[in-house]
């Protein structure tokens, strides 16, 4: 019995050993080699080796997110590729198995190369709950050797601040600046206020007042920035090819992926130009860096820049969006007023005088033709054309009547790359009031009826004035 007891008290402590051992290998992660602890070339402690890791696989910033996560960074800047003269042992370490949360021994494989991965992440911000990178609650580490991550108060944060940040974490310009748009979280909330410029590069090197006593709950800053996307080479900036801003580098993006004009539709959104109309290949003779970008995984509501990984080709995305034109402007004249714009007050014209309506558009296109709405609350909606004659069409009202109140737009029409496109102005609303009367006092003038003519020696009055069709 004793002997027995002895064995399974052996039994239980190699069993205790062998798990104490196990848990003392699990692998550590670290950044050796930038210029702080939050950038450099990724490490992995495997098997009681610390090796890099092998960037045979495209990495996207989506996938590095994980790691800056395991490392407590803030977001993921860049993530390159930087080769060596010669190879040497390193981990391979798919970026797919990452992004399914495995744990990076379970990704781990012994390998040997010389093509090792980069990773900078941010060490002072990051955008937590947002839908991307480039948006979400945002919180702040004053001390990156020691990280302690903390809210910032709404009250402490304006479009100079959001504008530094952006541009540190590699986005766009700030497009919306909201507190507690993306939720409280768990991190203490800060109390320090930051004076930024709007052009320093990162938020710690704005100088910054002195601190708070108390910041209410529910303030806690949310910011979107924008992405940095564009189409260059077309005829308007919502054609061409397809470009995204990353590692603070523009690139075009590489037609690998069938694009449909539903995926392609996300870059033209992003760019406020509607939807796809037309994707094509454009290929040039020689290759050059571009961005792989997979359609899933920005259908999947990542932004294209999370999506993106470097690559060589000469095969480049041709996109045109529906909102290829410029806006046509609208304005109107008469002989009593002038010219006005769209006002949302509306433009004034009187019973009897003429009034003439323009149409006019930035020079993009040859030709085209002007359709003039009209829309009242006593009448159908009916329209006239004219054609485009230097970019612009006028629309002639001989006698302003009632039945001319209501709202105008200008519609553009035009053909280009072998379809038809059209863009709409702002309204402008007409108001037809009053009538006009003739009179003479030396000379003969135009006035409203029932209004006051004053000069510096005297005021007359309509009523008392004859008409000029009874003299």
């Amino acid at each position: 019995m004793d002997h027995l007891l002895l064995l399974m008290l052996l039994l239980c402590g190699s069993g205790l050993q062998a798990e104490g051992e196990l848990n003392s290998t699990e692998p550590g992660v670290r950044l050796v080699g930038g210029e702080s602890r939050c950038a450099g070339t990724l490490e992995v402690k495997q098997e009681g080796e610390w090796r890099p890791v092998d960037y045979f696989s495209p990495w996207t910033l989506k996938a590095a997110r994980v790691l800056c996560g395991e490392l407590n960074c803030g977001s993921t800047v860049s993530v390159v590729q930087r080769k060596e003269s010669s190879e040497r042992p390193v981990w391979e370490i798919s970026s797919d198995c990452v992004q399914s949360r495995s744990a990076l021994r379970e990704c781990a494989a012994s390998h040997s190369s010389n093509d090792i991965l980069n990773l900078t992440c941010s060490d002072s911000v990051r955008l937590l709950g947002g839908t991307g990178l480039c948006s979400g609650r945002l919180e702040v580490n004053s001390d990156p050797s020691n990280p302690s991550w903390s809210s910032v108060c709404e009250a402490d944060f304006d479009q100079q601040d959001a504008q530094v940040v952006c541009r540190q974490l590699g986005c766009g310009a700030p497009s919306v600046l909201q507190g507690a748009l993306y939720g409280e979280g768990e991190a203490p909330m800060g109390t320090k206020e930051f004076q930024c410029g709007g052009h320093e590069s990162a938020l710690l090197d704005c100088s910054s007042a002195s601190e708070r006593n108390t910041c209410p709950p529910g303030t806690a800053v949310s910011l979107t920035c924008s992405e940095p996307v564009r189409l260059v080479g077309g005829e308007s900036r919502c054609a061409g090819i397809l470009e995204v801003k990353l590692q603070g580098e523009w690139r075009p993006v590489e037609y690998l992926y069938p694009w449909t004009l539903k995926t392609a539709g996300v870059p033209c959104r992003e760019l406020d130009c509607g939807s796809a109309i037309s994707v094509v290949q454009r290929y040039e003779s020689s290759e050059r860096s571009v961005w792989e970008i997979s359609p899933d995984c920005f259908q999947s509501g990542s932004a294209l820049r999370e999506c993106a990984a470097s690559v060589s080709s000469s095969f480049f995305l041709n996109l045109i969006c529906s909102d290829l034109l410029f806006q046509p402007n609208i304005s109107v004249s008469s002989s009593m007023y002038g010219v006005s714009g769209a006002q949302q007050q509306g433009f004034q014209v009187f019973k009897g005088s003429a009034f003439t309506i323009s149409c006019s558009i930035q020079p993009q296109y040859p030709g085209g033709s002007f359709q003039l709405n009209f829309t009242s609350i006593n009448s159908a909606n009916n329209s006239n054309s004219e054609p485009a004659v230097n970019h612009t069409a006028h629309f002639l009202f001989p006698a302003a009547e009632p039945a001319h109140q209501g709202s105008y737009s200008c519609v553009y029409h035009v053909s280009a790359f072998s379809q038809e496109f059209s863009s709409e102005s702002r309204l402008l609303s007409v108001n037809v009031t009053g009538e006009l009367l003739e009179f003479t006092v030396g000379q003969s003038v135009m006035l409203p009826r029932r209004a006051l003519v004053r000069t510096e020696c005297f005021t007359v009055s309509p009523e008392a004035v004859t008409p000029l069709h009874h003299m």
